[in-house]
């Protein structure tokens, strides 16, 4: 069957088109996606305004459009922290289902976390052992852990590169005293964590997936994407010991020109490098293996499964 699925984040919107069934991993058939960067649009009270909705539907639409011409069966869309913790999220839900009649889900954080794991899982198997995967968003970071298809522990937490950098790096470069308050922070909110995951056992493989810690794979020296995903992509403590003063001291400009970093993701690099670090510090983790799937294709196994199951 063909499924089409709209990922709303905080950065990006996202179609992707994939042509799959149950058992067997799903073929991408057409990718498009804006930089809509919905925490832009957000009014003082961290509601979303008006334009951001229209843009939102917008997009939306245009998808509906794609995946008719494409012969899609089935739609999903999603949406995660920008909407989620938005006062008016409810509303803009609302709207958009009004406007396009189609229903947006909006994912907790522990989902996103659950259904990132479970993508993971499907894609190093069972072989793998106790995974520990952490992917880094524009407003949040999820953590989990276990040795299932679903994790023991799963956490969400507010530590997203696009929410740091706006709330601590308001300089271009940013300031060394912005930097000491953004590493505090982030270490603070990550031990309230640690030791769970700590007691919870020594992962076999420690896991990374999300476009910035792709992008600082790509920076440290990993293959380039149009290598394709089956290359093996990691990412070391080694590497971000180096890397995090080097970013910190360039400007955005500077940084859209390093392999694999885009113009938009830029400004959000530094903090996201500082996130990465600290959890590959605090849970004395030597090296990331990045994963090419994360939440998009865990939404996708997950139907795939719900569906063989309503079929039996």
């Amino acid at each position: 069957m063909r499924l089409g699925v709209v990922d709303v984040g905080s950065n990006t919107i996202h179609l992707l088109v994939v042509d799959a069934h149950h058992g067997a991993a799903p073929l991408p058939t057409t990718s498009r996606k804006v930089e809509l960067r919905l925490a832009e649009h957000l009014a003082d009270d961290g509601s979303i305004d008006a334009s951001g909705v229209d843009d939102l539907v917008e997009f939306m639409t245009q998808s509906m459009a794609v995946a008719e011409d494409l012969g899609v069966t089935e739609m999903m869309a999603f949406a995660t922290s920008a909407i989620r913790e938005a006062p008016n999220g409810e509303q803009v839900i609302a709207e958009v289902r009004e406007r396009t009649g189609f229903d947006l889900q909006v994912l907790t954080g522990d989902d996103e976390a659950r259904l990132t794991f479970l993508a993971v899982r499907r894609w190093f198997g069972w072989s793998s052992g106790r995974l520990l995967v952490s992917d880094i968003g524009g407003g949040s970071l999820e953590m989990a852990s276990g040795t299932d298809e679903y994790p023991e522990l799963a956490f969400s937490l507010p530590l997203g590169a696009g929410r740091l950098t706006r709330e601590f790096l308001r300089h271009d470069p940013p300031s060394d005293k912005q930097l000491k308050e953004l590493r505090k922070y982030v270490r603070a909110e990550l031990g309230t964590v640690v030791g769970q995951l700590t007691r919870a056992g020594a992962s076999d493989h420690s896991v990374a997936t999300s476009k910035t810690l792709r992008s600082l794979a790509r920076i440290a020296g990993a293959s380039p994407s149009s290598e394709g995903p089956m290359v093996k992509r990691t990412l070391t403590r080694a590497d971000l010991v180096g890397l995090v003063p080097k970013l910190a001291a360039m400007t955005n400009a500077e940084r859209a020109e390093l392999p694999g970093v885009s113009e938009s993701r830029a400004g959000q690099l530094v903090a996201g490098a500082v996130v990465a670090e600290a959890v590959m510090d605090l849970l004395d983790i030597e090296e990331f293996e990045i994963c090419p799937w994360a939440l998009r294709e865990g939404v996708i196994l997950r139907r795939l499964d719900w569906l063989t199951m309503g079929s039996e």
